[in-house]
């Protein structure tokens, strides 16, 4: 029996962006039976639950509280998917992101290790940093030698080092997930895909604004990235859920580097348009912070037995701009 299958599965952040889309692929295999915590806000994440089917829901600081004061309440679950946080990569209130962050994923981290439940979590690829020590998810003597460029990764990388310092890290999954775009994005502002932000460029104005390069090696719109579909980062992290010797750090990306040429161009094609593409200065304080190359080795996840193929970049973007950008549709509908 599967892991997904035994008892209650508990996603965190399950309004957000991957942790709605892991929701709908659960729904998609039959399973419901699915507690959702997140923190709503003012925004209109919420529309992200609306065509899903789960049994509860709990904002997240009520869920703690609950966990610390009446832990029996959640004795039949046995799968957490801890997806919640802030993913801004410009947040600049360090307290929050180490309490929201940090802090938040080593009291459940401990809650599911104490109680032999599945955990499986969110880090990041900005842990990486400027991949100045490469982008290997095999080797963790490594790990003390990352340096992430930005507070959001930071908070990320403490987690990793906290769970290999104790010990505990080839108990949980650790998922640094890519360059992820697709449907339920929406919500997230300026942390949203180049996809959905280029689209809304395009629809509006007719073309696409991509900053300079500022490094002899890629020219402008040459720099480089790994792409990964929603829809596929959810199958690999359910499969990592249920392969129960499948632990430690993973990386989840499509293994391709793409440029930002190779992104765009199928959103001009689904939206029936010639390209037209605007270069822009990049803001001072991102230049010194800006990756011009990542991809993701996923030689461990395919050892771990995923086999399933990646769904090319130019048939992800066309679903996207096609299926829900234009029809305005969330997943599930």
């Amino acid at each position: 029996m599967s892991i997904l299958t035994k008892g209650r599965i508990l996603v965190t952040g399950g309004a957000g962006f991957i942790g709605s889309a892991l929701v709908w692929e659960l729904n998609n295999r039959g399973i419901e039976n699915i507690l959702i915590t997140d923190m709503l806000g003012h925004d209109e994440k919420f529309k992200n639950l609306v065509p899903l089917r789960f049994v509860d829901y709990l904002e997240s600081d009520r869920f703690m509280e609950q966990l610390t004061d009446a832990p029996h309440l959640f004795d039949d679950i046995t799968c957490i998917f801890h997806l919640g946080a802030n993913s801004a990569t410009t947040e600049k209130n360090c307290r929050h992101l180490i309490e929201n962050n940090y802090e938040y994923t080593k009291r459940l981290a401990s809650w599911a290790i104490a109680h032999d439940r599945r955990f499986v979590y969110a880090s990041s690829a900005a842990t990486y940093g400027d991949g100045a020590f490469g982008m290997n998810d095999m080797d963790t003597s490594v790990l003390s030698k990352l340096r992430p460029l930005n507070m959001y990764g930071y908070s990320k990388h403490l987690f990793d080092l906290n769970a290999l310092r104790h010990g505990f890290l080839d108990k949980i999954v650790g998922l640094k997930y890519f360059n992820v775009f697709g449907p339920n994005e929406h919500h997230k502002g300026d942390m949203r895909s180049v996809v959905h932000k280029a689209h809304s460029q395009i629809v509006t104005s007719g073309k696409v604004q991509l900053f300079k390069s500022y490094h002899p090696d890629y020219k402008d719109g040459g720099q480089m990235r790994d792409f990964l579909y929603v829809k596929d980062a959810v199958r690999m992290t359910l499969h990592l859920a249920e392969q129960e010797n499948a632990n430690g750090l993973f990386n989840l990306g499509s293994g391709i580097a793409h440029t930002w040429l190779d992104l765009v161009h199928p959103i001009f094609e689904s939206l029936g348009m010639s390209l037209n593409i605007e270069y822009i200065e990049m803001p001072d304080y991102l230049k010194p912070k800006y990756q011009y190359y990542t991809k993701a080795e996923i030689h461990k996840l395919r050892n771990s037995g995923f086999t399933l193929a990646v769904t090319p970049l130019a048939d992800a973007v066309k679903d996207y701009v096609g299926n829900y950008l234009t029809t305005g549709k969330y997943l599930g509908d």
